[in-house]
């Protein structure tokens, strides 16, 4: 068991948002009590034992972050030669197309090991990964997996089906994919997951989304939609019809299917979105590092669309990503007054139903039976914070660094800015190895 005391605990459920000198008791994975005052009283029935105890020191008690779509595997481009790009498709073919192919199979375990530290140094206790690596696709979502499961991070995983490098190695990530969906099947903590990967509908085929149809079955897709006006244009070009609208027609789209980006959507495609019941995830840093437009996320949502927020791999801290949503729709729309709703919600709530959406489990909150992803922030905020004012305290007081005290699925993965059993000197070591070998391969 494990006492976390001396709070403000921020709960994140509307019954009870917040609970100054709050506690929260955790019993194997799962949260048991959450409660005023330094233990329970009684402690609850069933429990024996005295627990271990965290003082948070005054500071916040929180569900851990969620980052609803990154590329671990991203990190390997920090720092590596790359020419200026004229446009979104020279940065994919000049940088992300050019790494990934010069992936080897020993570079995985490495590469996906510091996003997954700094994720959890910044709060970040699961993530949706998008991976590639299309000449090292068998075994690639295990290896991710092993990196997730040192750190004690949970993790959703998928890997990028595309044709752009051939039928075979297309066939290889979906039987990646498919065999890793297998392997997840049999789990009951959730602390590794799975969906069915595919890169955008501008590198796929219609016979190879067939085959991925055929061999996701239940398990939803994670695929890149309209994120470029070239996917669009491909779209319109080959099939008569924009990129979203492909997606639907063919059946891509569905309640556990993450359609990432959706830039370039006009109002039939958001009704295709709102129809199906897909998930959007709004990536705001990278769109703008890319130069690719804004996606309409107010208005997505306003149309009943359930948009989340990712990072894309621009940054493991998720306080950054929601920062910069917070301001780039003001600035999209000339108007200090628009988006002020949207972007905590898309962070901390719609994050948390996606999430659960994709487990057995539920986390983002702190309620009796949900997973304990808890984690222990060290900020005294300068003015009175009530839950009328909690999304604009943390909006402009808050950095995922300030997390002191991380717990995964109740086990303890940070204490006081350290990883309990993680030799991170030598493991950023063999990271930039890797990536000084990568870097000369390509």
């Amino acid at each position: 068991m494990i006492l976390i005391h001396n709070g403000l605990v921020i709960t994140r459920d509307p019954a009870r948002p917040l609970i100054e000198g709050g506690a929260v008791l955790v019993e194997g994975n799962r949260i048991v009590w959450v409660g005023k005052g330094p233990e329970p009283e009684p402690f609850p029935a069933g429990l024996s034992g005295v627990p271990e105890r965290i003082d948070a020191g005054g500071g916040l008690v929180m569900p851990g972050f969620i980052n609803a779509h990154t590329h671990c595997y991203s990190t390997f481009a920090r720092g590596m030669a790359a020419k200026p790009a004229a446009g979104f498709e020279e940065v994919l073919r000049n940088l992300w197309w050019r790494l990934d192919k010069g992936l080897s199979p020993e570079d995985l375990y490495y590469s996906a090991v510091p996003p997954m530290i700094d994720s959890i140094r910044s709060g970040v206790t699961s993530i949706i990964d998008h991976h590639a690596s299309p000449f090292a696709v068998s075994g690639s979502l295990r290896a991710i997996a092993a990196a997730a499961a040192l750190l004690g991070l949970r993790c959703n995983l998928c890997y990028e089906v595309s044709d752009r490098d051939g039928e075979e190695i297309a066939l290889q990530g979906i039987r990646e994919n498919r065999d890793f969906a297998r392997e997840c099947g049999g789990r009951h903590d959730d602390m590794a997951g799975s969906l069915f990967g595919l890169h955008a509908q501008m590198t796929l085929s219609d016979r190879t989304l067939d085959r991925c149809l055929v061999e996701a079955g239940d398990t939803g897709f994670h695929v890149h939609a309209a994120e470029g006006t070239g996917d669009v244009n491909d779209a319109l070009a080959k099939y008569g019809m924009r990129a979203v609208e492909r997606l639907y027609r063919r059946g891509i789209l569905g309640p556990k299917t993450l359609a990432v980006h959706c830039v370039h959507v006009n109002r039939e495609e958001i009704a295709m979105l709102r129809e199906s019941g897909a998930l959007v995830i709004h990536n705001p840093q990278s769109n703008m590092a890319n130069a690719v437009g804004t996606c309409p996320a107010p208005e997505l949502m306003g149309r009943g669309v359930l948009v989340g927020l990712g990072s894309d791999g621009y940054t493991a801290d998720m306080t950054e990503s929601y920062k910069t949503a917070a301001i780039l729709h003001k600035h999209h729309a000339g108007n200090p007054s628009a988006a002020w709703a949207e972007p905590p919600k898309m962070f901390f709530e719609n994050n948390r139903i996606i999430m659960n959406r994709l487990m057995e489990g539920e986390t983002g909150i702190l309620r009796e039976g949900a997973y304990a992803d808890i984690i222990v922030v060290d900020y005294k905020p300068p003015t009175p914070l009530h839950a009328g004012n909690l999304d604009a305290q943390l909006l402009f007081g808050l950095s995922g660094r300030l997390t002191d005290t991380a717990l995964i699925n109740g086990r303890v993965v940070m204490r006081r800015r350290e990883l309990p059993g993680i030799d991170e000197e030598a493991l950023l070591a063999k990271s930039r190895e890797h990536a000084r070998a990568l870097w000369n391969r390509i």
